[in-house]
């Protein structure tokens, strides 16, 4: 995947867009806009973490959504948008890391796929690119919508 360059221009487009849609939430705090690789990283530092963040991510999976599309109007094309919020999908993606290792070194014992359940699409695609260069497993995505899982199996 290509990296992602703003423009002067579209950087601060979407500092205002993000600076404006937490202030109708009124939501306190700081962020920095930080592009990278493959998605545009918001990183908010707020007292309001629980409310950003919601039940098990929900709410954040929302916001990302919303300010993806509303950034994507605003600019003329689409970004994928990342809020990190309080270190919250750090600890996750640890979290989620230990789980693949998990995972793996199961499907490997059992010579059994390993299926994992109720993971939130950036979730499933976080544990794809952490195991997108194992020599021993491989992972897919299958199922639509809510049904949707994560499959870890040994390589054939």
């Amino acid at each position: 995947m290509e990296p992602i360059n703003l423009t002067a221009e579209e950087q601060k487009q979407i500092e205002e867009l993000v600076e404006k849609l937490f202030s109708l939430l009124e939501i306190s705090g700081t962020f920095t806009v930080q592009p990278n690789d493959e998605t545009v990283e918001i990183a908010m530092e707020t007292e309001d973490t629980g409310i950003i963040i919601g039940y098990h991510g929900e709410v954040l999976e929302s916001l990302q959504l919303i300010l993806s599309l509303a950034i994507a109007k605003k600019i003329g094309r689409f970004v994928r948008i990342s809020v990190e919020v309080d270190g919250y999908k750090k600890n996750r993606t640890d979290y989620l890391q230990k789980l693949a290792i998990q995972a793996k070194e199961k499907a490997l014992a059992e010579n059994k796929e390993q299926v994992l359940f109720s993971l939130k699409s950036w979730e499933r695609r976080a544990i794809h690119l952490f195991l997108q260069n194992d020599e021993e497993v491989v992972s897919e995505s299958t199922g639509e919508g809510r049904d949707r899982v994560l499959v870890i199996k040994p390589k054939e």
